[in-house]
């Protein structure tokens, strides 16, 4: 029985190392980015009771959308 060939060996390592890291990405940026709606609503939920020119510090423009259609 001979061994397998390294590139095929290099190969499994290199596609179990790929696997990993987009495992451990999806959960931190790729679900927010594509459950936008989600994180909107929960956003407004838990800013609901605070008001922001009390919590802005003195001075500065309250925080607007950059993004935002004008």
């Amino acid at each position: 029985m001979k061994p397998p060939p390294k590139g095929l060996h290099m190969g499994f390592i290199l596609g179990g190392f790929v696997t990993a890291v987009v495992a451990a990405l999806y959960p931190i940026a790729i679900h927010p980015y594509l459950h936008v709606d989600e994180y909107k609503q929960v956003q407004q939920q838990t800013r609901k009771g605070i008001d922001q020119e009390s919590v802005q510090p003195g001075g500065m423009k309250v925080w607007s959308d950059p993004f935002g259609r004008k």
